[in-house]
């Protein structure tokens, strides 16, 4: 049996973490973000076996992928089969674009539609993986939705709140630095009550006035206020500003921008390598019966 799935890359604009006790389901992030036409797809077989095994290939390479194997077997509890992952990502790790969300929700999601799970199952299982390894939080909810989103409330639904901002554009990614640890920022304490006093505030203003442009304008003020840029990025996103909107991708060395996108190609390959891609709308999906 095979199953095959797709979830969106997604970019955080600006986050407030959100650590609930009453554990991964409140827990998550609000802020906003953009869910990208560029993601993960996974295919997915599964074989009787007389022990519980997982084993996981990206881009054609065995990966050792800890979010991806715990949220499988949270998926599967503790039913003896043989699981085994093809991932293909569109876009690098640990550069802000949820990479690694969307190869465990692809996952989850194919493996869900082989057994013959609930879609919502798929989706908590990779939300699970992700809080509790501390490789991201808001990412697997936004993916599964699609669309630029604002997240109101953390954690899954029905806890868990999103908002859509309406538009379709071509959206412009430039990784610039070195890979950012998602896994170290999230475990500074003090960088990370900083980070929620911004994010918070930032959240609220942009429910107040839910738009692109003032999505892209906060993000921009949550980019300089964190200080979570490096010059070369700040320098980049000043760039791009002038043809369009830009900010930094959270958390990475990458800026995502939207406007005159061939200019924007062109300004931003002097700083790294870049992306084309488009809003996905859609949120995560199974590809194709087995």
């Amino acid at each position: 049996m095979k199953g095959i799935a797709f979830a969106p890359g997604h970019v955080s604009a600006f986050f407030e973490p959100v650590y609930s006790p009453q554990g991964s389901n409140h827990s998550g992030s609000r802020g906003a973000g953009i869910a990208l036409s560029l993601g993960a797809i996974s295919q997915v077989t599964v074989t009787p076996a007389s022990e519980q095994a997982i084993t996981v290939h990206i881009n054609g390479k065995p990966s050792p992928a800890q979010v991806t194997k715990t949220a499988l077997h949270h998926l599967i509890s503790t039913s003896c089969v043989h699981i085994s992952v093809s991932t293909f990502l569109d876009l690098p790790i640990s550069q802000g674009f949820g990479m690694s969300a969307a190869g465990a929700l692809s996952s989850t999601l194919a493996l869900a539609d082989l057994l013959h799970l609930p879609a919502e199952n798929a989706i908590k299982a990779a939300h699970y993986a992700e809080v509790q390894l501390r490789t991201g939080l808001g990412d697997v909810v936004a993916s599964s939705f699609g669309g630029i989103e604002i997240r109101r409330k953390a954690g899954l639904p029905p806890w868990g709140m999103l908002e859509h901002i309406p538009g379709n554009y071509d959206v412009v990614l430039c990784v610039i630095g070195k890979k950012m640890e998602t896994k170290k920022i999230l475990m500074n304490a003090a960088k990370l009550r900083e980070i929620a006093s911004y994010g918070r505030y930032c959240t609220k203003k942009l429910l107040e006035n839910p738009s692109v442009e003032h999505l892209f304008s906060l993000a921009w003020e949550f980019t300089r206020k964190t200080n979570l840029a490096d010059t070369i990025v700040l320098e980049a996103i000043e760039k791009a500003n002038t043809q369009g909107m830009a900010s930094m991708c959270m958390l990475g060395n990458s800026v995502f921008a939207i406007g005159e996108t061939s200019t924007l190609c062109k300004i931003l390959s002097t700083y790294g390598t870049v992306y084309c891609c488009t809003v996905d709308a859609n949120g995560a999906r199974v590809l194709q019966e087995k």
